[in-house]
């Protein structure tokens, strides 16, 4: 099987944390952002990540993804979700500060999927749009926006880490763990004790990299 993904989309973590996970054999392929047209040619959309399974078919969705992984061998592992309202209002209340400091960094660190300028000038108009500011000026407003995540990170006192629950997962990880991951990235930043255990723990369990090395 192969798992066309980008390294920093959360989307695409999900299905990746389930081939660490299950420790499967899938290959990893990195598509370059900008290229519409082989995710299209897959799946009909632009959409990551894409499965190609055994049969050579293709499969989209992140979560199905992650369905069809966990069962792929017959013994489910995943727990049902048991915070899923908590973790979508956190994140709600998030995502406006949270995406005008990761979206610049993006650009400042080496991935695979910006291998070439098209790619990051494809992510630089469209995200640049998204977050209704230029990447320097998001880039420039750093300690503001992160004296606020800061102060919103310390809100997470309700995460259960794994080591707390015999090393399992469960679908809120799946969906919380990439968002969290992506912080990373940014320099500075400060994580409670109990979302930095929750965030190592879970990255030691699936085998996804985290950013601390090169976080800027």
């Amino acid at each position: 099987m192969k798992m066309f993904v980008f390294d920093h989309c959360p989307y695409c973590i999900r299905a990746m944390m389930m081939n660490g996970l299950k420790k499967l054999e899938i290959e990893t392929v990195y598509l370059q952002n900008h290229d519409v047209e082989a995710r299209i040619e897959k799946v009909g959309a632009n959409m990551v990540p894409i499965l190609q399974k055994e049969d050579g078919s293709y499969m989209g969705e992140s979560l199905d993804i992650v369905k069809y992984l966990d069962e792929f061998d017959g013994n489910p592992v995943l727990q049902a979700s048991a915070s899923e309202e908590k973790v979508a209002a956190w994140y709600k209340r998030a995502y406006g500060v949270s995406q005008r400091l990761v979206y610049p960094r993006w650009m400042r660190v080496k991935l695979p999927e910006f291998g070439c300028h098209e790619a990051k000038e494809w992510f630089t108009k469209n995200k640049s749009a998204a977050i209704e500011m230029s990447f320097d000026d998001a880039f420039v407003m750093t300690e503001s926006y992160l004296g606020e995540l800061n102060v919103l990170l310390k809100e997470l006192d309700w995460l259960v880490l794994p080591s707390e629950r015999d090393n399992t997962l469960t679908y809120d990880d799946i969906t919380f763990f990439p968002v969290l991951r992506n912080f990373t990235v940014v320099k500075g930043i400060i994580f409670p004790p109990r979302v930095r255990n929750y965030i190592d723990e879970i990255s030691s369990l699936t085998d996804i990299n985290l950013y601390d090395d090169i976080a800027v």
